[in-house]
C-alpha cells in the first residue's frame, strides 16, 4: 500500500504537469500490481515511454488473466504511451478497453474513467473537438464514480480546450471558468493551472 500511495502521487504530479517530480517519485521500483500499474501510467504521462512500456510488459506477462488489467489498465497505459508522439495510435490502443468507466472503489479515485480521460486527450491531439468534448463530459455525467480523482478536475479543462477547438468561445470560457473556480485555492505554480490561465486569457 505504501508503494501504491507513492506511485499515485507520481501519477498526480504527471497529470498536473510536474513531469520531473513525477519521474523522480516513480523512480523507485514499484512493489505489487497496483503500484506497478500506477507507476507505468505515471511514467507514460510524464513522457518516459520506454520505462513505462517495460513495466507494462512485465504486468502483461505476470497477470495474463487479470481482466481489469487486460481490458482497462494496459490499454490505457499503451494509449498514454502513444499520446505524446501519435495521438491517432493512442485512439487505436484504447479500442480494447471494455470497462471504460472503471470503478469508484479503489485507490484515491484513480480507478475511475482513466481510459476516457486518455481518449479525450487523444482527440484533442488529433484536433477532434466534438469527440473530445463528449469524452470529457462523461466525467461530469458520472460524478458518483469520479469522486476525488485528479482527472475529474482536469476533465473540465479538457472540456474547455475541446470547446475552443470547435470555435465555441462562449462554452470554452464557461468551462475554463468552472475549472479555475474549482482550483481557486490551488498552488499558483502548478504548470497545468498556469497553462489554463494563459489559455483563458487569450479568449478574453
Amino acid at each position: 500500500m505504501a508503494a501504491a500511495i507513492q506511485e499515485a502521487e507520481a501519477l498526480r504530479e504527471a497529470e498536473f504537469g510536474n513531469s520531473g517530480l513525477a519521474k523522480q517519485v516513480a523512480a523507485a521500483a514499484p512493489s505489487g500490481e497496483l503500484a506497478s500499474i500506477l507507476a507505468s501510467l505515471a511514467l507514460a504521462r510524464a513522457g518516459e515511454s520506454s520505462r513505462s512500456q517495460s513495466l507494462a510488459d512485465k504486468l502483461d506477462r505476470h497477470f495474463p488473466s487479470d481482466t481489469m488489467l487486460q481490458r482497462y489498465w494496459l490499454p490505457t497505459i499503451r494509449g498514454a504511451i502513444s499520446l505524446h508522439k501519435n495521438p491517432s495510435a493512442a485512439l487505436g490502443a484504447l479500442q480494447s478497453v471494455v470497462y471504460e468507466l472503471g470503478s469508484s472503489e479503489g485507490f484515491q479515485g484513480m480507478r475511475a474513467l482513466y481510459p476516457v480521460y486518455i481518449r479525450g486527450q487523444a482527440y484533442l491531439g488529433t484536433r477532434q473537438g466534438k469527440e473530445a468534448a463528449a469524452e470529457f463530459q462523461k466525467f461530469l455525467d458520472h460524478r458518483s464514480i469520479v469522486l476525488n480523482s485528479p482527472v475529474g478536475a482536469l476533465a473540465r479543462l479538457g472540456l474547455a480546450r475541446a470547446y475552443a477547438l470547435q470555435g465555441d468561445t462562449t462554452k470554452a470560457r464557461g468551462a475554463y471558468q468552472d475549472f479555475l473556480a474549482l482550483w481557486k485555492d490551488a498552488d499558483p505554480d502548478i504548470p497545468v493551472l498556469q497553462q489554463a490561465k494563459a489559455e483563458y486569457a487569450k479568449l478574453q
